[in-house]
This record gives C-alpha cells, sequence and structure tokens, in this order.
C-alpha cells in the first residue's frame, strides 16, 4: 500500500492523524500492550510482530493492525524500521 490510499484509509476508518515512528536496528521490545488500537503502514526497513506462538514479519509497504490491549512483542530488522501509525 502507498502512502496516500493509507493515510486515506485511517482517515476512514476514524483514526486522527498518524505519526511517523523510527526504531533503531536489531532492537527488540518484550511482551507488552498499548491502551489503543494502532495501525501502521511500514515505510522503510522492517518489523516482525510476535502474538502468542505466531510471528508475522512486515516490510515496506505492508500494513499492520493491532487492537487494544493485545499483548505482542516486537523486533526490528538490521536496517531498522520507520512506520507511519494512526492511534485511536
Amino acid at each position: 500500500m502507498n502512502r496516500e490510499a493509507f493515510t486515506e484509509s485511517l482517515t476512514k476508518d476514524g483514526f486522527p492523524e498518524a505519526v511517523v515512528v523510527t526504531r533503531e536496528a536489531n532492537t527488540e521490545m518484550d511482551v507488552h500492550a498499548h491502551p489503543f488500537e494502532a495501525k501502521a503502514l511500514i515505510l522503510e526497513g522492517e518489523m516482525h510482530i510476535r502474538i502468542g506462538d505466531s510471528e508475522q514479519a512486515y516490510k515496506v509497504g505492508d500494513v499492520f493492525h493491532l487492537p487494544a490491549n493485545k499483548p505482542h512483542s516486537e523486533r526490528y530488522g538490521p536496517d531498522g524500521v520507520t512506520y507511519l501509525v494512526g492511534r485511536k
């Protein structure tokens, strides 16, 4: 998905203005949860999100969607990751 289409989908789904997040290469975040729903588009690099026993890789152009309060862990690729995220 491209940035324009993603931004339009966020607006349609009632997300406020998106923010850009950058994470450093080869780092991780242990299991945690957010008090908000998140929908994000990968702009650069890659990340892996693990929910329970399942891990999904996300690369440039991919979108991930996490419900509020969903426990997950995150792992960032060798070039880190930059993503555009809407939170509500």
